[in-house]
């Protein structure tokens, strides 16, 4: 963050001093977890489930923190925010404030105040924010463009997919003078989400990947999801730039709905920033010609998995905007590196059994990439190995849940999957679509809980298989994951 003192920071997000005349000037991080503050910090006092930041207030200064965001007064320097109007504490509530007072809310709102102000601050001495939203590729396509932009300048990238209301102005926090590029991925759990984060740090360039079924039961339909990711493009200025995926029609409409000036990708010959030549090695790595105004480049990726072509030509298009040459596009796309955690995290034991840890969220698209890649990495030459597929519960979908899961399971079916293991009662239509589609017998199986689905691996695997696990995050099956790789307990 750039220095400020207490006084300024009570004057940016409208609060009061406490115990203090301002004069503590904060140069550290902004963190919510005390055990995270360096010297010079700013502590964030969130009520959570568990614990109240505000108890933690004087040991974070007692460790070196300049002072306290609070909601409340604290046996510390402080600035105290004053509580939100009624109605908006509900609007700025996030799963890890649980307070009923809107205290937590009150302090959300003034931690984007700040990182309005630093944004702004940092925009005018030449930071360009860049934000990504889509249904589903967001954090593997967000990590792309922070590798992609860290070669031309100082980067600052979220941690995962910390992309709500907290991790949001967080990351935008972590910008600092030197900083050249931000790049921020928003998520969105209802209508005016996206517009919400966007008005934190305001975007130049904004890159839609898709518009797919992920919480379709919040809103209603996937023309009603188009319209939420469809705000990141109408927050953006005349002089900017939407990076928009003219493979997906919901995706491409949104050029009429932005001042922005459009760069079109994808594998259509309409696309300004294309890939041509799709080709999957016997890995389900993808190789392509990447083929933009700029020239043209081979790019060979070292992600698993052929729905990455789409990230990697995102990531290109923001790199290419920003004055990359596309030979150097194409090399650090190529020599990318997958960053975050459970998102086709491949992993194969000395046994030469493989592990595809896809665990950390699901929805029908991401679901439906993931069994074509397991289907890719076990044909052909690879055929003699046995696919599985351990599947979970893809949650918020609401009315068309039942209809998803047993889409999943028919098409488990028709790529010839090898052993389907349905892992929980709500995920049972992706078993019972299985067994109609293809009359199976004990290719498809359900199991109560992970536990079982453990024990049931641990009798049946072979050496050389390979094992797809996925499912939304509530299912945890990154348990499974780290059992058959020895890094967890069954």
């Amino acid at each position: 963050m750039i220095a400020l003192t207490l006084a300024e920071i009570a004057e940016i997000v409208g609060g009061r001093l406490h115990r203090t005349d301002g004069g503590e000037r904060v140069t550290g991080s902004v963190e919510f977890d005390s055990r995270r503050l360096t010297a010079g910090g700013l502590f964030v006092a969130l009520p959570g489930e568990r614990v109240d930041g505000h108890d933690f207030a004087a040991k974070a200064v007692a460790g070196g923190a300049a002072g306290v965001l609070a909601a409340r007064e604290v046996a510390a320097p402080a600035v105290i925010v004053p509580p939100l109007p009624p109605g908006k504490a509900h609007e700025r509530s996030v799963a890890l404030v649980a307070d009923s007072d809107g205290s937590g809310a009150a302090v959300l709102a003034a931690l984007a105040k700040l990182a309005r102000y630093v944004v702004d601050t940092l925009s005018r001495d030449g930071l360009t924010v860049v934000g990504v939203t889509g249904s589903s590729g967001k954090t593997s396509t967000k990590d792309l463009i922070a590798q992609l932009l860290e070669p031309l300048g100082p980067t600052v990238a979220p941690p995962g997919s910390f992309n709500n209301e907290l991790g949001h102005p967080w990351t935008a926090l972590r910008a600092d003078t030197e900083t050249r590029h931000l790049v921020l991925e928003l998520s969105a759990r209802g209508p005016g989400h996206i517009a919400e984060l966007a008005a934190v740090a305001p975007p130049r360039i904004g890159a839609v990947l898709n518009v797919g079924s992920a919480h379709v039961g919040e809103f209603g339909s996937r023309e009603g999801i188009a319209r939420t990711k469809g705000e990141l493009v109408e927050a953006l200025p005349q002089d900017g730039v939407a990076v928009l995926n003219l493979d997906d029609p919901l995706v491409a409409a949104m050029a009429e709905r932005t001042k922005a000036r459009i760069v079109g990708v994808g594998e259509s010959r309409e696309a300004t920033v294309r890939a041509e030549d799709v080709r999957l090695d016997e890995h389900a790595r993808a190789s392509f010609r990447l083929v933009a105004p700029q020239g043209e480049a081979d790019v060979r990726l070292s992600l698993v998995g052929e729905h990455h072509v789409g990230n990697a030509l995102a990531a290109a298009a923001v790199a290419l905007e920003l004055g990359s040459p596309v030979a150097d596009v194409a090399g650090h796309l190529s020599g990318a590196q997958r960053r975050s955690q459970r998102r086709m995290e491949v992993a194969t034991r000395a046994d030469g059994l493989t592990v595809l840890n896809d665990s950390y969220n699901a929805n029908p698209e991401s679901m439906r990439a993931a069994l074509k890649t397991l289907a890719s990495m076990t044909s052909g030459a690879g055929a003699r190995r046995r696919s599985w597929a351990v599947l979970g519960v893809m949650g918020e979908l609401g009315a068309d849940s039942v209809s998803a899961h047993d889409e999943i399971g028919r098409l488990a079916v028709r790529l010839n999957i090898s052993r389907l293991v349905v892992v929980g009662e709500q995920a049972a239509a992706m078993h019972h679509g299985a067994s109609h589609e293809g009359s199976w017998g004990e290719e498809s199986v359900l199991v109560p809980d992970t536990d079982a689905a453990i024990a049931l691996l641990r009798e049946q695997l072979r050496p050389d298989d390979v094992v797809l696990v996925k499912a939304s995050k509530v299912a945890e099956l990154w348990r499974v994951a780290d059992a058959l790789l020895g890094e967890g307990t069954a």
